[in-house]
């Protein structure tokens, strides 16, 4: 029988377990700017082919699990963990695909929620035939797209915060002392959630305290785009962030007002410039720099440092997911600066707090992370 997407029917503990299979395959692969997508095609209980979105400008995970599945996709279920596309881009609709393999039966997780594109997925294929039932593991499948929903609705990045700081809330000792507050184990974790993004940030604090390189070298994956925050163009150009720019795309955000000599020189070694608003403070205006980077194509960050950008951040309640590494160590009144540098709330009850936070123990730290919601 054919169902209409409002009608939220029962699944069945199969239906549950297939669908998992795709969002297992759905988390692999680098889409951005598309969404991360699984696929799984089965018949009389058995898994004829499963698929993923490698990359952007590849196959999407339903091509990918019916090439797999082959001539058995013929009257067989498609479990997909987002609305089939119905549009032309890089790739032709994948509706027609599915229609013309002979599926039976589509099982969707979520609906596309971009606004930019026609959609009606759903609807081509109930015009053609075919059953479709709509919402199985919806808020998994949600919380596979999440950078990338925020991205198409809002015109800017996913944004996760990472901090790493002692017990008493400092980054630094007195002496402005800060490798290593964690361990290597919690350092290794970091390598692993950058290659997750497509763009790590740091302020200027950061880049001239610490002298990063921002790369992942602890944990398999790629490095992602390096971004500074920094207000009047001081990065030096002796430091790792500049040269190594050429192996290791730079951005550096400045303001309007930033002196055009210093940019011309990081220009010169392979950094790119963006210029945002300034704030009334005189600071780079964060919301208006993420959504440049937004406008570039850039849909999930990780902030890394410092104080004051963690702060400024937060003030503007832009952060969605906060990863915080606490080490078992105390570094005092006179630790320098605390973890994140905001004004904060006047009360706990108005203070961001992560929903249904998930503790681990990382060698010696605790890693604590979520997303994070901000009281109304």
């Amino acid at each position: 029988m054919t169902s209409t997407a409002a009608a939220a029917p029962l699944f069945t503990p199969d239906d549950e377990r297939w669908m998992g299979v795709a969002l297992e395959a759905g988390a692999l692969g680098t889409p951005s700017p598309n969404p991360h997508v699984g696929a799984a095609v089965v018949r009389d209980g058995r898994l004829l082919g499963r698929g993923h979105h490698e990359r952007a400008g590849e196959d999407h995970a339903e091509i990918e699990a019916l090439r797999e599945a082959g001539a058995g996709a013929r009257g067989a279920t498609l479990y997909v963990t987002l609305e089939p596309c119905n549009h032309e881009g890089r790739t032709p609709p994948c509706t027609e695909a599915i229609i013309a393999a002979g599926v039976a039966r589509v099982v969707v997780g979520c609906r596309d929620p971009n606004p930019h594109v026609t959609g009606g997925g759903i609807e081509k294929l109930l015009a053609a035939g075919l059953s479709v039932e709509m919402g199985c593991r919806e808020a998994d499948a949600r919380k596979l797209i999440a950078p990338w929903a925020k991205f198409v609705t809002t015109g800017l990045p996913y944004v996760t915060l990472k901090l790493g700081l002692s017990l008493d809330g400092r980054i630094a000792s007195r002496t402005g002392a800060s490798k290593w507050i964690t361990g290597p184990e919690a350092r290794a974790r970091v390598h692993w959630l950058r290659a997750q993004q497509d763009a790590v940030v740091i302020g200027i604090g950061t880049a001239l305290a610490d002298d990063p390189r921002l790369t992942v070298r602890d944990a398999p994956g790629q490095s992602p785009l390096r971004v500074i925050f920094d207000t009047k163009l001081r990065l030096p150009v002796s430091g790792k962030l500049v040269q190594s720019a050429r192996e290791v795309p730079t951005w550096v955000v400045c303001t309007t007002d930033a002196p055009s000599s210093a940019e011309g020189q990081l220009v010169e070694r392979g950094l790119e410039v963006l210029r945002a608003p300034a704030t009334a403070e005189g600071r780079i205006d964060p919301i208006a720099a993420l959504r440049l980077m937004a406008a570039r194509g850039i849909v999930a960050v990780m902030i890394e440092g410092g104080a004051e950008l963690a702060g400024s951040v937060l003030a503007g309640s832009a952060v969605d997911e906060l990863h915080a590494f606490i080490a078992p160590i105390l570094l005092g009144p006179r630790g320098r600066p605390g973890a994140v540098d905001w004004a904060g709330p006047a009360t706990p009850a108005e203070a961001p707090s992560i929903v249904d936070p998930q503790w681990e123990v990382c060698g010696v730290d605790a890693h604590v992370w979520g997303s994070l919601r901000y009281p109304s």
